[in-house]
């Protein structure tokens, strides 16, 4: 069956979902250091097909800036937002200062460790500073953390629910991602 085969009514709606997927598709790439997928602003965050949703969230033990610690274990019992992101991506300069405020509105409630994926660790308590971020960041010099999270670009973004499991995985970060975090972060509190 060709578009112009359809029936009228059926020619509107096959157009109007391939305008949606052409929205959607684009939508997909933007707001990342590196193609991959992620939640339209405000939607919820989509079902991953990335390997570790459902599992343990591999642990790790990194210390972050000023001795806290940078691992899921340290914040057992609390919803936590492990976010691999590097100082040269720009998405990852907007999500800072969104995660910060996620943290002052959910308390102790909900803990923000992120994992460095840059070269070097020069840079790092400057980015913290210039986007204001006050939770533990660490640097992950020889890519293990990441390698054990299968990350494929920067940022990408864990959400690890109360017990340990990685509920939610979400790459990339745009303007209103915020919002979808925070329902998924609402689903597990």
């Amino acid at each position: 069956m060709t578009l112009t085969t359809l029936p009228h009514g059926g020619r509107h709606r096959y157009l109007r979902r391939l305008a949606a997927g052409c929205l959607i598709i684009g939508a997909l790439g933007a707001g990342a250091c590196a193609p991959r997928g992620g939640a339209a602003p405000g939607a919820a965050l989509p079902e991953s097909p990335h390997p570790l949703r459902g599992a343990p969230a591999p642990e790790f033990s990194l210390t972050a800036r000023g001795g806290a610690p940078a691992s899921p274990a340290a914040y057992a019992g609390q919803v936590v937002l492990l976010d691999f992101w590097a100082t040269w991506c720009q998405p990852c300069r907007a999500s800072f200062p969104e995660y910060q405020a996620l943290l002052a509105s959910y308390g102790q409630r909900v803990m923000v460790v992120g994992i460095s994926e840059d070269d070097e660790e020069d840079g790092i308590a400057r980015f913290a500073e210039e986007t204001g971020a006050r939770f533990p960041l660490a640097w992950d010099a020889d890519k293990s953390v990441a390698q054990r999270y299968q990350i494929s670009g920067m940022p990408t973004l864990f959400i690890i629910d109360a017990s340990g499991l990685v509920r939610y995985v979400h790459a990339g970060f745009r303007a209103g991602d915020e919002a979808s975090i925070r329902a998924a972060i609402d689903s597990l509190l």
